[in-house]
């Protein structure tokens, strides 16, 4: 029946185990489920780098620093199907705004198989003659500029007038060492700064000794959509001044809009989860596995098929899943779940370009290169 007219008795029938089948029986006895531990930690954590960047904005309020906005959780754990809830990592994307008297200008690179992955953020001065409590960067003299204003973000976080993803991420490590100590969470957690050119990673030990792993990234959104330029994926190789963009704000809407409108019974992440623990160690990657279920779940909702995702029939919508991996891997065709896709909830916003593009076939890479595709069927069977 259509998610709306789900009735008691169905959600009866799947707590009667003795409806299931031996297998899904099976294997909701034996399977340990990582989804209320890493919506509690999850929850714990937004509260956590929720008071940091409140005490970090304090401290850059007179500055010309990037302006930090509210974090957004992305990723797995965040959307609640990390496949090794022990070792998993929280990543928190947060938006960088320009402060006063500067602007942001994306550049966007040269599209490849996928998302662009050449892609700058520059930073230009804007006039503020007619604000009484700023010098203007444009029109005042260098001298007085260097006496009486603090220094332009041009001078301080970029690299010939763009935003510098390193040094960007070190100003920002710098800041947090010196307002842990301000943070109230800090009476109850230890701090330890993992080093990283790229990101704030954090190791967060609880007096308990429990520990958590918090990665905070930093990007500029694309058009008021949900894309961002990010220090998620960059290239080690690559210019300091790249900034790839990322879909994982776009994603973690996706699986919130799910976790909104599917029956609080079904197995969505319960089958993520599972397949990607499987697979792990293995060329089919999680982010894999993530656009495979994305893709059905976007089937079932244009279908008005959601409850079709009930725990009684776990095992065959498992078996499900792995037969749609199965043909994109012996078809070498998989296509990308945002790139053209005009089929998503109103919700989510992409670029303009996103929703005129063309599909993009993500297996791209397994027709170039037959080794690869043999070792993923490989892996697969």
């Amino acid at each position: 029946p259509p998610a709306n007219e789900d009735t008691g008795s169905s959600s009866e029938e799947d707590d009667n185990v003795d409806s299931w089948s031996n297998l899904s029986r099976n294997l909701s006895k034996h399977i340990q489920w990582p989804m209320k531990t890493l919506a509690r930690r999850s929850h714990m954590v937004e509260q956590l780098v929720a008071e940091l960047l409140q005490v970090c904005q304090r401290r850059l309020s007179k500055t010309f620093f990037p302006e930090l906005q509210p974090a957004i959780g992305v990723g797995g754990a965040f959307e609640g199907w990390s496949p090794n809830e022990e070792e998993a990592e929280y990543y928190m994307l947060v938006p960088l705004k320009p402060p006063r008297g500067h602007s942001f200008h994306l550049e966007l690179g040269e599209t490849g198989i996928a998302l662009v992955k050449d892609s700058h953020i520059r930073v230009e001065l804007d006039c503020t003659c007619t604000e009484e409590d700023i010098l203007c960067f444009v029109h005042t003299s260098k001298d007085d500029l260097q006496r009486y204003q603090a220094p332009s973000l041009l001078h301080t976080l970029c690299t010939d007038s763009y935003l510098h993803v390193q040094r960007t991420a070190s100003w920002f490590q710098d800041i947090v060492k010196s307002a842990w100590a301000a943070v109230p969470q800090s009476l109850h957690y230890s701090l330890q700064m993992i080093p990283s050119r790229w990101f704030c990673r954090m190791l967060l030990t609880s007096e308990s000794g429990r520990s958590l792993s918090v990665v905070i990234l930093f990007g500029v959104q694309q058009d008021n959509s949900d894309i961002y330029l990010s220090s998620l994926s960059v290239d080690p190789y690559a210019p300091g001044t790249t900034w790839p963009q990322t879909c994982a704000v776009a994603e973690a809407k996706f699986f919130h809009f799910m976790a909104r409108n599917i029956h609080p019974r079904n197995v969505h992440l319960q089958c993520l989860h599972l397949c990607t623990c499987i697979l792990d160690g293995t060329v089919i990657t999680a982010c894999t596995m993530k656009n495979v279920v994305m893709h059905l779940l976007q089937h079932s909702w244009l279908q008005q098929d959601l409850p079709v995702w009930r725990r009684r029939d776990f095992v065959e919508l498992l078996l499900n899943i792995m037969s749609f991996l199965l043909c994109c891997l012996e078809n070498k065709h998989l296509v990308h779940f945002f790139l053209g896709n005009d089929s998503l909830p109103e919700e989510i916003i992409l670029p303009l370009a996103f929703r005129r593009s063309k599909t993009v076939n993500i297996f791209q890479h397994l027709q170039d290169h037959p080794p690869t595709n043999t070792a993923a069927l490989r892996a697969f069977n």
